[in-house]
């Protein structure tokens, strides 16, 4: 699904009547470029069915590449250009996908230089790049303000991907390959790309409704490490065990989905989780997944034949509580989908990987000697050699004695010693009368070394020893070391379970956070409906109500057909914003499967929240305060359809009164003449003369409201409480 960004074109003559059934024939061509970096994926796309660039803003995608692979299935790209310098994920990726001799199935990857990519070197790319669709008297500031308010240009990896691909397109000269030179490639718009189960929100929104918001760390020793997470939705909700509960829950708030079947899948998990007799059940699989470590990490070790101690250690914890949680699950109901794909996913292979690494490991010793070492009676030929080892040294002892009594009668004393990779020797200590190294020499002793006074020889003796018993440490160690290159292959082979574990272990962490959180702040299901509209009973703001000693909870009533634009008065610091804010987070908490902070709430379709609150500054464009709030609600009007939730809060006090009430005015009537196709919008404003001087038309679309308050002298009492009027 896409959503076009604006842009009117001018109208193309039609083709001669001969040419009409071949241009008919002829199929559109898609070509891609992508950019993953860091966890998150950019991409865009030329089509050369309507000569438009399809944009997507960056958004996140794990090393499995899931969401790049569902855009790829979905638009069908002929070629897909990257970066010869890409992360080793997305290469390997692209390169299994990219086409063979004679497959014209797969699309064709063409690398272009990192270099081609760069971030500055794509913007000005792109702004000095002449396009059919921009007027030609507009200077160059007025096209940077207009491009501006259809590129997200604070979605880096897309602007570079947007750089590559129009550097990519003026090398091919798709469709102009026969043309004079000058002539470029045609592009006749921007527009937006979203996926079919998305919910379409801006880095706006998720900043001003605090989806995430990151601080820097108070401790000094943590400064270099980065930020931590302030107060901020995904901050409360994270009541995960493991590692990867946390990147799934923050995948899931990054890519708020409409798959109604999806949501209530993950909401009859929490519902079940939400029962009083299934609190036990809660405990012990919360205490299995504080167990659940770094497979992929240690698997990829194993890979590389970089096994640490820990690292079995960390598999085996791993595996043991997956076979747990998976034995709990099969004592749940399996008619809940996650619980019944766990009994079945987690198959027998794990059992053999913790009995094999249980069997085999020895994690006493491996601790105190740092490294691998295998439990007794695994290996017999390891066996018989280490118990050589543990008698060696009553055996050294009396070799010592013999050796001792065929020395001179000056050496008072000395000893066998057994040192790895070199052998068995003779220590003597150094006598007055050995200054000089002729004087270290013995006869019948073949001399080595001197240390700490020690003098270090080979003897008949020693020689024999090294002969008969060898060098036991290294041949000990070598075993253990192929014992163990052995079992890393066993346990790559079952690999796949183990990937299991991760992927349903972190849906299972995410929901339990979620139904911990659902139960501790008296949250309820939330129920969608086909209809467009947002019903919603004692809705409360997630955040603010932890932090307020008491919170006005306040109701949403927006239907399909009556008060579909809500006009929001009344004086500073009332609760107007907080109000728009709470519609946001409940509707936003319900499209990830959660339950929302309400007694009651109904969430008809939404595909898209768009919002202007908060003023983000910009020094990417060198945008003004005033231009930014333009263009977000730029973005609400190009994009927002009857399915959309728009919420905007002082629009139009960033200029004077005229200017902003009339852009204000605008924007509203603009809606209002869609009827029924109006977006669901809530307006908060301080501009009464738009009320007074009745500026939009008596309609039942417009329902004005206001937030309660009383005078009592010269005093203004809030109540926080919503009213009509």
């Amino acid at each position: 699904m896409s959503t076009t960004a604006s842009l009117n074109t001018h109208c193309l003559p039609s083709p001669l009547p001969g040419l009409e059934q071949e241009e008919e024939q002829e199929q559109p061509q898609i070509y891609m470029c992508v950019l993953w970096y860091a966890g998150l994926l950019g991409i865009t796309y030329y089509d050369t069915g309507d000569c438009s660039v399809y944009f997507m803003p960056d958004m996140p995608d794990n090393e499995d590449l899931k969401l790049l692979q569902k855009v790829i299935d979905e638009v069908l790209p002929r070629c897909i250009v990257t970066s010869a310098k890409q992360d080793h994920n997305i290469a390997k990726f692209l390169t299994n996908m990219g086409a063979a001799t004679g497959d014209v199935d797969k699309p064709e990857i063409v690398l272009f230089p990192n270099m081609d990519f760069g971030l500055e070197v794509s913007k000005q790319r792109i702004l000095s790049r002449q396009f059919p669709f921009i007027p030609s008297h507009m200077t160059a500031t007025e096209k940077i303000l207009y491009l501006s308010s259809i590129i997200p240009f604070e979605s880096p990896l897309m602007v570079r991907a947007l750089g590559g691909l129009l550097k990519f397109l003026d090398r091919r000269r798709i469709g102009v390959e026969l043309e004079d030179s000058t002539i470029g490639v045609p592009i006749l718009a921007f527009k937006k790309f979203v996926l079919m189960d998305i919910v379409n929100m801006d880095q706006d929104t998720f900043c001003v409704l605090q989806i995430f918001k990151s601080e820097v760390h108070p401790s000094v020793y943590k400064l270099s490490s980065g930020l931590k997470e302030g107060l901020s939705l995904y901050g409360i909700l994270n009541r995960c065990r493991c590692k990867w509960g946390e990147k799934l829950m923050r995948l899931w708030l990054m890519r708020p989905t409409r798959n109604l079947t999806e949501l209530n899948k993950r909401l009859d998990v929490i519902q079940f989780f939400m029962l009083a007799q299934n609190h036990e059940t809660v405990l012990t699989l919360q205490e299995c997944l504080k167990n659940i470590k770094n497979v992929p990490q240690i698997l990829r070790r194993m890979n590389l034949s970089h096994t640490k101690v820990s690292d079995w250690q960390a598999l085996y914890k791993t595996v043991y509580s997956a076979v747990c949680l998976r034995d709990t699950c099969r004592s749940l109901p399996s008619s809940i989908e996650l619980f019944q794909t766990i009994s079945q996913v987690f198959t027998d292979d794990l059992h053999y990987i913790a009995s094999l690494i249980s069997k085999v490991v020895d994690f006493e010793g491996s601790i105190s000697e740092n490294r691998f070492t295998v439990r007794p009676n695994v290996d017999s030929t390891i066996d018989e050699k280490k118990r050589k080892l543990m008698g060696l040294s009553d055996f050294l002892t009396e070799v010592a004695r013999k050796e001792l009594e065929t020395l001179d009668n000056r050496i008072p004393s000395c000893c066998v010693i057994y040192i790895p990779l070199i052998g068995f020797l003779l220590s003597i200590p150094r006598l007055p009368t050995m200054v000089d190294k002729s004087d270290f020499e013995i006869e019948g002793l073949d001399f080595m070394f001197l240390s700490e006074d020690k003098l270090h020889y080979r003897s008949a003796r020693t020689k024999e020893l090294d002969s008969i018993l060898g060098d036991l440490h290294c041949e000990i160690r070598d075993q253990e070391t192929l014992i163990m290159h052995q079992m890393q292959t066993k346990i790559l082979e079952k690999s796949a379970v183990l990937n299991n574990v991760i992927e349903y272990t972190a849906h299972l962490d995410v929901l339990l956070a979620l139904a911990v959180m659902a139960r501790e702040n008296s949250y309820s299901r939330p129920c969608f409906t086909h209809r467009h509209g947002i019903h919603i009973k004692d809705g409360r703001h997630p955040l603010m109500e932890l932090c307020a000693k008491t919170f006005v909870p306040n109701p949403v009533d927006s239907g399909e057909a009556n008060g579909r634009i809500k006009i929001l008065t009344g004086p500073n610091s009332s609760g107007k914003s907080v109000y728009l804010k709470m519609v946001g987070l409940i509707t936003f908490m319900a499209l990830i499967g959660s339950y929302v902070p309400a007694a009651e709430a109904e969430i008809g379709a939404v595909d898209g929240i768009y919002t202007r609150i908060h003023s983000r500054e910009s020094v990417s464009v060198g945008l003004s305060t005033f231009m930014i709030d333009l263009n977000q609600v730029a973005k609400a009007v190009n994009n927002a359809t009857e399915r959309s939730l728009v919420l905007i809060d002082e629009f139009g006090k960033g200029t004077n009164t005229v200017d902003g009430l009339s852009l204000l005015v605008a924007v509203l009537r603009h809606w209002l003449k869609q009827g029924t196709q109006c977006p669901q919008v809530f307006v908060s404003t301080n501009f009464h003369s738009l009320v007074q001087l009745k500026l939009l038309p008596d309609t039942p679309l417009v329902q004005y409201l206001t937030m309660e308050t009383h005078q009592d002298g010269d005093e203004l009492i809030f109540f926080y409480q919503l009213k009509e009027g």
